[in-house]
């Protein structure tokens, strides 16, 4: 049964826009885009997908409630357009500089913070997506704070990996702690809100048919991993000199990739 906010709204847009990570995407955008030369360029970006989305998302799901992230997303990004907008040069070059780990950091407080008022802010999408009688289930509010603390956890390797890029290489381009790091954890975190929901959901089904719990079954989360792996290599061939690290991570995930898809097959989701 659908909430009463979706009444009206179905079909594929509907369910796209339910989807938390849509309200992450403009974090999504920023975070990786900001760079020396690039502020004005990553918050317009990111402002323009906070006010398309929010206004798609409220045109197609007429009578869905704000959520604490698409308020976030319009305090948050105007608020440095305005002050980008204002800033001196030398503010200017700073948030060139830091930005991106301000922001990162920004989402994991929201993350963490939603968390510990009970309230994880993926909870608000998936309560318009569900039954209201499993709002308070022990599954449905497990999978929520998991999900929501696996967002927090990598953007907090996120800012981590630019501090450390900004504040110790001072490099606020290196392959590594610039893109490599930062991406391959927004991946995971993608792909573990694909996955988890399946994984609670069959976990749950076994419960109330009294069947004992299996253990997790991790290689359809680990293959979308492995496979960036090879990619990942490919751009280390081409932007860093360590051709055997990129040659290396090539095999590794080609081997991986095939090796995880074939236990993934095999094996039941939970």
């Amino acid at each position: 049964m659908r909430t009463e906010a979706h009444s009206a709204a179905t079909g594929p847009v509907a369910g796209f826009l339910d989807n938390p990570v849509v309200g992450m995407a403009p974090w999504i955008i920023f975070s990786l885009l900001v760079g020396p030369g690039r502020f004005e360029l990553a918050v317009g970006l990111a402002l323009a997908a906070v006010i398309s989305l929010i206004a798609l998302t409220h045109l197609v799901n007429r009578g869905s409630s704000w959520k604490l992230l698409e308020l976030a997303d319009v305090v948050f990004f105007t608020a440095l357009a305005v002050i980008g907008a204002l800033a001196s040069p030398g503010t200017l070059k700073w948030l060139e500089t830091y930005a991106g780990e301000l922001s990162s950091i920004a989402l994991a407080v929201i993350a963490f913070g939603s968390m510990a008022v009970r309230m994880p802010f993926t909870i608000q999408y998936a309560r318009e997506q569900v039954d209201p009688a499993l709002w308070h289930t022990r599954g449905f509010l497990r999978t929520n704070y998991m999900i929501t603390g696996v967002w927090g956890l990598a953007f907090l390797i996120g800012a981590a990996a630019g501090a450390y890029g900004d504040l110790v290489l001072h490099n606020p381009n290196n392959i590594w702690t610039g893109w490599i790091i930062q991406i391959m954890a927004i991946v995971a975190a993608l792909k573990f809100t694909v996955w988890y929901p399946d994984v609670a959901r069959a976990r749950a089904v076994r419960e109330a048919t009294g069947q004992p719990p299996e253990p997790t079954r991790w290689a359809g989360f680990l293959v979308p991993l492995a496979g960036l792996l090879v990619p990942v290599g490919i751009a280390v061939l081409i932007f860093d000199n360590m051709w055997w690290l990129g040659v290396g991570l090539i095999v590794a995930g080609s081997f991986l990739t095939k090796s995880l898809h074939a236990r993934s097959e095999e094996e039941p989701t939970a």
